[in-house]
Order: structure tokens, then C-alpha cells, then sequence
């Protein structure tokens, strides 16, 4: 039983038992210093050294210039750009969302039934309802020339008289020629049909930034075009346009040709609105024609 236990001992390490480690001089033999270490010692000795070896080479890694010779990892400048490009990814996101939300409300703009987004000043975006009109026909009628005799009297409370702003502006038509179809929000007509030669240039009736320039199934060849004062000018169902989204625009300068495009048209003629504040006005209370 002894010599079992013996052969054990001998075969693993003992917590118990003690032990020497020396450094000898290769040459005489000669002995230059020793640790003696009981077995326990040994096992926690080992332990502190694999720990603090991890623990140096973590802040080596962590802290100092050393990591940057690892391969694969990104030195100092690799580093900056990628941070670089990181804030520029969440920039273009951000322009991104804000476009698609133009876009989507510029569209609402051009039904003419949704939502109007408004932009004054541009960095700033309102949403407004539109006007939503629940008037009998006999009191559109009424109303419409109510509207015409007192036109000028701004303290009436039907919405087109509301806005003094707008008579003080100096609109310009954007195309010469005959009236065809009125103004009538009563027929969800929020706009009026101006007939001309053909091939007729339509120009800007104001200052402002184009904020729509595309063709709809609808109402063709499309413009729309963002004032000052949260006036928006919408021309319809022109043959070609001249501009694009986000130009420039002054007032008289060429924005598309007259033509007969869209769906919901009988012949060439630009259909022609004025919103303000989210709310259709008549152009003939402010244009001569």
C-alpha cells in the first residue's frame, strides 16, 4: 500500500512537498542561486505570472503605440478615416430621410388634396392642412361673389382675403393668353386653365427655389416652386420642363413649354395654382392675365 502510494507521488505534484530551482554555471557546476518552493507556492506562482503577463499585454495593447503593429489593426490615421466615414454615412442618412420627406410632401403638394408642406425659411419645415371645402353650390356661389366685391377687405374671415401679405407682391403671369377653366374649390378646381400658342414659354410668377420638377401620371410635366412667405406656385401639364429641383428661380424667368401632358387634361393649356399658408387662392385676384 506504501509503495502505491509512492509511485503516486512520485508521477503527479504534491501541494505538500517542497522543491528546488536553481541555476548552475554550465562550466564548474557551481551553483549561482536557488528558489526552494513548496508545491503550493509553485501553483500560485504560476498563477500571478500567467495573470500578469494577460494583465501586461492587454494594456500594452490597449494603452500604448504597440497594438499598431499587430497585423490587422488600424493604425492611427486608418482609425481617423474610418470615424471620417462614419460621421459621413449618418450625415447622408439624415439627408437622405430629409429628402424622401420633401420629396413625399412636394407630391402633396402637386395633388393638390393632402397635406401641404410649407417651407419658410427653408431650414424649416410646417405642415398646415389644406383648405377642405364643405360648402353647398348655391353658397359657393354666393360666397364667390361676396369674395370679388370685397376682395380688398382683409378683415373678412374666409381664408383668400386673410392673407395681406399677398396683395402686396408683385406677381407676374406666367403665361399670356385666354382663361379656359376659373378658379372653383367648390369642384376641387384649385388652380386655373390658360390657353396660348403652342409651344408658349411659362415663366416663375415669383422669386423662389423649384421644389418639384417631375412628371406625374396625373398632371404631366410638373412645377412647383417654393416663395417667400409660405406662397407655393404650381404649374401643370407642360410639354417640357426647363428646370430642375433645387434651382434658382426669378420671377419672369423660362421654368417650362406649354403643352397638353398628364392624364387629367384636354388639350394644351398650363394649369396654373397659387397656395398660401397651405390654402388655394384665386391668381386672378392678383395677375392680369
Amino acid at each position: 500500500m506504501n509503495d502505491k502510494k509512492r509511485k503516486w507521488r512520485l508521477k503527479g505534484l504534491n501541494l505538500k512537498d517542497k522543491y528546488r530551482l536553481g541555476v548552475y554555471n554550465d562550466t564548474t557546476y557551481e551553483q549561482v542561486f536557488h528558489f526552494r518552493l513548496t508545491g503550493r507556492e509553485v501553483l500560485v506562482t504560476l498563477i500571478i505570472s500567467i495573470f500578469l503577463l494577460v494583465g501586461l499585454n492587454t494594456f500594452f495593447i490597449a494603452f500604448t503605440p504597440v497594438r499598431e503593429f499587430i497585423p490587422g489593426y488600424p493604425d492611427k490615421e486608418t482609425r481617423r478615416i474610418m470615424q471620417n466615414n462614419i460621421f459621413k454615412i449618418d450625415s447622408m442618412d439624415n439627408e437622405i430621410r430629409e429628402w424622401e420627406r420633401y420629396w413625399n410632401n412636394s407630391i402633396r403638394v402637386v395633388s393638390g388634396n393632402s397635406t401641404v408642406i410649407v417651407q419658410n425659411p427653408p431650414d424649416s419645415i410646417i405642415e398646415i392642412k389644406p383648405f377642405v371645402d364643405v360648402r353647398s353650390k348655391q353658397d359657393s356661389i354666393f360666397r364667390d361673389r361676396i369674395e370679388r366685391e370685397e376682395q380688398f377687405n382683409f378683415n373678412s374671415s374666409f381664408p383668400v382675403r386673410r392673407y395681406k401679405d399677398v396683395t402686396e407682391m408683385s406677381f407676374m403671369a406666367p403665361l399670356k393668353g385666354k382663361i379656359t377653366s376659373k378658379f372653383n374649390v367648390g369642384e376641387n378646381h384649385t388652380g386655373i386653365d390658360i390657353v396660348s400658342s403652342p409651344n408658349d414659354v411659362v415663366v416663375a410668377t415669383l422669386d423662389g427655389t423649384v421644389i418639384v420638377a417631375e412628371w406625374t401620371l396625373e398632371t404631366g410635366n410638373t412645377v412647383v416652386i417654393q416663395h417667400g412667405d409660405n406662397i407655393i406656385s404650381t404649374y401643370k401639364h407642360n410639354a417640357r420642363l426647363l428646370k430642375k429641383q433645387g434651382s434658382k428661380v426669378k420671377a419672369g424667368d423660362a421654368i417650362a413649354i406649354m403643352g397638353n401632358s398628364g392624364e387629367l387634361t384636354y388639350g394644351p393649356h398650363l394649369h396654373f395654382e397659387i397656395w398660401c399658408n397651405g390654402v388655394p387662392v384665386d391668381p386672378e385676384l392678383y395677375i392680369v392675365f
